[in-house]
């Protein structure tokens, strides 16, 4: 088995370790626990026959699961959730594309002094990764990214501001540690994602190979927020802001997802989205005269249509 098989299921298996404390609850006993699943599954298709302004046959499909493990007694609270996105697209006469894949983990630990303060020391783990390979379409010889390449492992402590009533959390870090993993040796030598690059000699020869790692320790600040903005019409914001203290200090890598969902009825929502980021460890690369070229880092976005069913357990 792979490092990188071993490191997911060791993750998956401290995420599923709430759920069988929910299970192995007495009866009798009002749990501490509150579980939240949901599974969604959005679907487009358009065919043609024959039409006169004529188009390409496609289909696409997005899976999305969101299951939260959350965990409350007195001052002290508990916060786990576990995400996961997958997307393909395919049209006529090309081959099957990615158009989403996320793998994230997130968990929070927080206490505060007394009952009526909304204020917490707390702590935060964050974990981030794919399940698939990445390409540059049409070229998918090469893969420009892949499960664990890259991986981000965020894990610090500071102040947490939560109010429940607002659906509100602001999350203050002066101290996190930043963990960029690129499990792959041929990623890792060409410096992707931020870590150092293999070393050549004159000839082009690997004298040193790159590394697969690489740690920063910066100040992170979050955001997450969810209102119902009009009726059956939901707004969920969720934003980061990471700096590394040694590294280019002030230069902010930024994280930001925006999601309106409009419920149809209990199982039918449709939803709209954009994702936007920026890391100045990532760098974009362009096509000039048949060569790809690194021209240094740039905003990244995604923005996302979709209607779909979803159930929620």
């Amino acid at each position: 088995m792979t490092k990188k098989a071993l490191l997911l299921g060791f993750l998956f298996m401290v995420f599923q370790a709430n759920a069988q404390i929910i299970q192995t609850t007495s009866p009798d006993t009002i749990s501490k626990w509150e579980k939240k699943n949901r599974i969604g599954l959005d679907l487009s298709q358009i065919t043609f026959l024959n039409w006169n302004a004529g188009g390409n046959n496609s289909i696409s499909g997005l899976a999305r699961a969101n299951f939260q493990r959350n965990y409350s007694k007195g001052n002290l609270r508990w916060s786990n959730e576990l995400i996961m996105r997958y997307g393909i697209n395919k049209q006529e006469d090309r081959e099957v594309r990615k158009t989403d894949d996320q793998f994230q983990i997130n968990s929070n630990f927080g206490y505060k002094k007394d009952s009526l303060s909304n204020w917490y020391y707390a702590g935060r783990f964050n974990f981030q990764t794919q399940f698939a390979n990445g390409y540059a379409y049409p070229n998918v010889d090469l893969a420009i990214s892949k499960p664990f390449a890259p991986a981000y492992i965020f894990l610090g402590i500071g102040s947490e501001y939560s109010r429940k009533d607002l659906n509100l959390n602001v999350y203050l870090s002066p101290l996190t540690q930043k963990t960029t993993l690129v499990f792959d040796q041929r990623l890792a030598n060409q410096g992707a994602f931020g870590v150092n690059k293999a070393i050549l000699d004159s000839d082009g020869n690997i004298i040193k190979e790159g590394k697969l790692y690489r740690n920063e320790v910066g100040i992170l600040i979050t955001n997450q927020w969810k209102k119902e903005v009009y009726k059956n019409m939901i707004l969920e914001h969720r934003v980061s802001f990471y700096t590394d203290y040694l590294n280019k200090f002030g230069n902010i890598d930024v994280d930001w997802q925006l999601q309106l969902e409009m419920v149809v009825n209990q199982y039918v929502k449709a939803n709209i989205g954009t994702h936007i980021m920026y890391d100045d460890d990532i760098k974009a690369k362009e096509e000039i005269d048949g060569q790809q070229v690194v021209i240094g880092p740039k905003i990244q976005l995604k923005q996302l249509l979709g209607v779909g069913v979803v159930y929620e357990f």
